[in-house]
């Protein structure tokens, strides 16, 4: 919902469908947005005969990663201008079908970093470009918290919840509510853990930020410290990516204190020659090099981060101007990939060497057989 009432702050916009496989979540959905714009719009359980009805100029994809490619190659397919939430894809292969299917479709795609749209990030960019800082030789990146996790017990899904659909082409696993609404990101069949949930709004800043395309190489270790039982996915994590022009070192701890600092336990720190900058969604912190220097603390704030996101798609869909756009689905893939590879790294226990021109892994089954999981049941995987 919050994608949704994001739109429907920008003016023109009605919600005339909505798809829901919770019966519950569904009808709550519908009563709220009634209440926002006044008219109801028609609840469906199935996207597909969503995608049917008339009048439907574009669609919303707020489904768990694991959905993202079906439902966005079905939109394309009836030539659908969509906005979609962050990761693309839950793997790499679907990426890649994605952005196929798009290419083809020449619809609009905007894809959920909002972080585009941090005031504190674009002065952060101009600060290094303008030599502030001097050469930026290492990237370090982290988001460092104690998790408040759900029920781990295994039991009968919700009555209003249909959990053979939720699961969809993804394994379906016993229902707990620490894998299912709003708790999912944890768990490695569905959200494939904090970094790719979590962590991939920083590394996509920084390729922003830094003009970078995707790391020629990864190396990722970590595991579990004191959340094994609770949840799938490493609770502490060390990625290190290496984009052609320098490392970034993303950590993460779902653990302890953090940083030493807790105002540095989620952002990321830009090492260069001159200077150590420091910038998160609202603020930034400059540390200039050599003997007596203070830190210089600037905030930034951003009103309304996901709403101009949002609005930048309506905006675009409106007049039909893809110039508009702030991350178009080609970008959102290399920053979804590179998340998903430096878990491949981390699953595989070893070096990954990535062509950035052929999109490939080189010289490496088992991190390679990472890039495309099995789809379940009658469930069919999309073509690359």
């Amino acid at each position: 919902m919050v994608i949704t009432k994001a739109a429907l702050q920008t003016v023109g916009v009605e919600v005339i469908a909505v798809c829901d496989v919770d019966s519950e979540h569904l009808k709550n959905s519908i009563d709220e947005i009634e209440k926002l714009q006044g008219s109801r719009p028609v609840a469906f359980t199935s996207y597909l005969d969503l995608l049917e009805i008339k009048g439907l100029n574009a669609v919303f994809i707020g489904t768990p990663p694991h959905w993202h490619a079906l439902q966005f190659i079905a939109a394309c397919e009836k030539g659908l201008d969509i906005y979609c939430e962050k990761p693309l894809a839950y793997d790499v292969d679907e990426g890649k079908a994605m952005v196929a299917a798009a290419q083809k479709a020449g619809n609009i795609v905007q894809v959920g970093f909002q972080r585009r749209q941090s005031n504190a990030f674009k002065k952060a960019k101009e600060m290094i470009q303008s030599g502030e800082t001097g050469k930026i030789y290492e990237i370090g990146a982290q988001i460092h918290y104690n998790p408040v996790l759900s029920d781990n017990t295994i039991q009968q899904p919700p009555a209003s919840l249909d959990w053979e659909t939720w699961c969809g082409p993804a394994p379906k696993l016993d229902y707990r509510p620490s894998i299912g609404h709003m708790a999912w990101r944890l768990e490695k069949e569905y959200g494939n853990g904090h970094f790719v949930d979590w962590g991939i709004h920083h590394i996509d800043i920084i390729r922003k930020i830094m003009d970078f395309d995707m790391p020629l190489s990864f190396n990722t270790t970590g595991g579990m410290k004191t959340l094994d039982g609770k949840i799938t996915t490493p609770d502490t994590l060390r990625a290190v990516l290496n984009f052609e022009q320098c490392p970034v070192i993303w950590q993460h701890r779902l653990w302890g204190s953090g940083d030493l600092n807790p105002k540095f336990n989620n952002g990321i720190f830009f090492y260069g020659e001159k200077a150590t900058l420091f910038a998160s969604d609202n603020k930034l912190v400059l540390m200039p090099a050599g003997k007596n220097q203070e830190q210089k603390e600037i905030e930034i704030p951003t009103e309304k981060m996901q709403e101009n996101h949002v609005a930048a798609f309506v905006n675009a869909v409106k007049e039909k101007n893809r110039n508009l756009i702030t991350c178009n689905v080609d970008d959102a893939f290399r920053s979804s990939a590179t998340v998903q590879l430096a878990m491949a790294s981390y699953y595989s226990e070893s070096e990954v060497k990535w062509d950035t021109k052929k999109l490939s892994v080189i010289d490496n089954k088992k991190a390679a057989a990472l890039l495309a999981r099995p789809y379940r049941g009658n469930y069919k995987r999309p073509k690359v």
